[in-house]
């Protein structure tokens, strides 16, 4: 589990990113060829189509980035580049990483400290952290490429669902806050303030320190991806929302709240439509106490449920803001 720890002024500065990160998408995009994942865990239409299409060809396509991205699922830092505006900038910006950050990037383990990676570094990747003009020059040539023979064809797709993500997201804001933002953003995600639990394989605590946070959809993204920057906000990658149906107006939000919430804190959320009390809930729901406990605190902090102490009972009942989550009215009945 990864915790980030957000304080006050963290807070104050979280922000979403305007667009998707094309250099990141692509490198995603290799990434998720050659593990085999599926974006979100399960079936898109528009991922698997894209897959079948580009992935017999994926080495003639990929070139360097294959050295890169190996089979492990690592990705180096320096093909993220958030603060770039454009595909071209961040493969400049790319190619003219430093040495030093290249080399703990690739995993290089010539280096006093560092154990490296599982995969040893090719002769290339070692040239290129060496800092060989030839080698940096390959690297921009090749994402290049990669880039227009395999993720341009897709890219008006993949930004017409950022731009919907993106407009979800901020009807979250809307609606409940940052609460409510933290609380929607991945159904297996935990906002348990001022902690955001984000699931992982290793084990570590990131302080935010008060530079706040960068949110930035991915649409090849398998689970949450972090950057942290010493002197700037930590970037949060994650898989944006791709619904079924077309996200953004008020009168969908209704169902979209299963994929937003997970089907079982959705449940508890509409499961108060009547208040409650969590025996109750938990029978309606057909989950334990504890579950239902658990969901009804986590829907509490985002300000979508009221709980009222009854001697040695507690009820539970719908906040406004719940219900109008729950029946997807316009923001305008909020106020």
């Amino acid at each position: 589990m990864i915790r980030l720890h957000l304080d006050a002024a963290d807070l104050r500065r979280i922000t979403l990113a305007p667009a998707p990160n094309a250099l990141f998408e692509a490198a995603l995009s290799v990434r998720g060829l050659r593990t085999g994942t599926t974006a979100q865990g399960r079936a898109r239409p528009a991922v698997d189509q894209w897959r079948r299409w580009v992935n017999g060809s994926l080495a003639e396509r990929a070139g360097v980035l294959l050295d890169l991205v190996p089979p492990d699922g690592y990705l180096p830092d320096f093909l993220l580049q958030p603060s770039a505006g454009d595909f071209a900038t961040a493969v400049d910006l790319a190619g003219r990483t430093p040495s030093e950050l290249l080399v703990k990037d690739l995993r290089i383990a010539d280096l006093p400290g560092l154990d490296g990676g599982p995969v040893a570094p090719s002769r290339w990747s070692r040239e290129l952290a060496a800092g060989s003009a030839a080698a940096r020059h390959t690297l921009m040539d090749d994402l290049r490429r990669y880039f227009t023979s395999s993720i341009a064809p897709l890219w008006p797709q993949v930004r017409t669902d950022a731009t919907a993500d993106r407009v979800l997201r901020a009807e979250m804001m809307l609606r409940g806050g940052v609460d409510a933002l933290l609380t929607t953003l991945s159904p297996t995600w935990l906002w348990d303030p001022p902690t955001l639990h984000l699931p992982s394989r290793s084990s570590y605590d990131i302080p935010l320190c008060g530079r706040g946070l960068l949110l930035m959809p991915s649409w090849f993204a398998t689970g949450p991806m972090i950057m942290y920057r010493p002197e700037e906000s930590t970037v949060l990658a994650y898989p944006m929302h791709l619904p079924d149906a077309p996200a953004g107006p008020p009168e969908v939000l209704g169902p979209l709240l299963g994929p937003l919430l997970g089907r079982t804190r959705a449940a508890v959320l509409a499961g108060v439509r009547d208040p409650a009390t969590t025996t109750a809930l938990a029978q309606r729901v057909g989950v334990s106490l504890a579950t239902a406990s658990q969901h009804a605190t986590v829907l509490r902090n985002a300000g979508l449920v009221r709980t009222t102490r009854i001697g040695s009972a507690v009820l539970h009942s719908l906040t406004p803001l719940g219900r109008a989550l729950l029946d997807g009215e316009p923001p305008a009945l909020l106020g």
